[in-house]
């Protein structure tokens, strides 16, 4: 289960979490320009736009989580197991595979609206990576600096919705989350006013009873709501280290720690990783459950003209910052 989110201040940035209860090996992997993709429809992409983001290389080919290509758009694939359906063959169509789904869009797309105008005639079909790997079942936003959309696969068909939140959890369907919103419409970050009975004088006890009724549980349904109130109420300067430092305190409020989400065989989710992109500039920023200090990877310090993968194995060693007398 993970949480994305779109996030502008001066710049724009782009993240997500991944909580699961296992490892895949995950990297922060750079694809560069001249990196050969082989897509399922045949075509052929050996010169394409860079892409830099959290993914698994498996057979030489990188199976990305979200990334953020060299013009700033971004994508992220997010579990939706029960809802998504990936459809046969369709000989009209663009046939995508889900594994391949966000290079194909990043390696082409420069803007929501380019992807866009590329959705209208793909079929996400029900191709697997390989035998022994099956296509999750996931839906994605793609987001720029000016719009986010969400991508759904569903056995109705093929779903794009705006996303006007900038927020992706997981089930329902995105159009379930956006109605779900009115629950909540008179939560505040203010001072709440008596409504309740104006006549009379009930006084708040606590600061922050505005929010009262903010969901705190770790459902997909109750993450969307807690962390779209909380981006879209943030107060963030435009400096790189306040943007970054606030982005990764609004994903702060949907961490998993372990034990708090207990799963079968004695397993627990935890928040295996937080990214986010500075994707005006292409530096990318992650922490790991066991190390929380910030770890930056800056695209433009590769060759971005190579056709090799770049791979930086997450940092999962917890450091202690001492002063000179420990």
């Amino acid at each position: 289960m993970c949480t994305a989110i779109s996030f502008k201040t001066k710049n724009h940035y782009f993240g997500r979490t991944l909580d699961l209860e296992y490892h895949y090996n995950e990297s922060v992997v750079i694809t560069p320009r001249n990196f050969p993709f082989v897509f399922t429809n045949k075509s052929e992409s050996k010169h394409h736009l860079a892409l830099i983001g959290i993914a698994t290389v498996m057979d030489s080919y990188p199976l990305y989580y979200e990334a953020t290509n060299e013009a700033g758009l971004s994508m992220a694939g997010l579990n939706f197991p029960g809802n998504a359906v990936f459809h046969p063959i369709d000989k009209d169509k663009e046939n995508v595979a889900p594994f391949e789904f966000i290079p194909y869009i990043l390696t082409q797309c420069k803007s929501v609206d380019e992807a866009k105008m590329l959705l209208t005639n793909i079929n996400l079909a029900d191709i697997d990576f390989r035998p022994d790997l099956k296509a999750a079942p996931l839906h994605w936003i793609i987001s720029d600096k000016n719009e986010s959309i969400t991508v759904e696969s569903v056995k109705e068909g093929f779903k794009i919705y705006d996303n006007p939140i900038g927020v992706l959890t997981n089930n329902p369907p995105f159009d379930w989350h956006m109605t779900n919103l009115a629950n909540y419409i008179n939560l505040t970050p203010e001072e709440p006013e008596n409504a309740f009975a104006p006549s009379e004088e009930i006084r708040t006890f606590s600061k922050g009873m505005g929010a009262v009724g903010l969901p705190g549980d770790f459902s997909s349904a109750s993450r969307f709501v807690r962390v779209a109130f909380t981006k879209l109420n943030s107060v963030c300067g435009d400096g790189e280290e306040e943007s970054v430092n606030q982005f990764f305190r609004i994903l702060g409020t949907v961490f998993n720690v372990r034990g708090s989400v207990r799963l079968a065989d004695n397993k627990y989710q935890t928040t295996i990783y937080t990214s986010c992109c500075n994707t005006d500039k292409g530096i990318f920023y992650y922490t790991t459950y066991e190390n929380p200090q910030i770890c930056v990877i800056d695209m433009h310090k590769e060759n971005l003209d190579g056709d090799r993968l770049y791979e930086y194995p997450l940092d999962h060693t917890l450091k202690f910052l001492t002063n000179s007398g420990v």
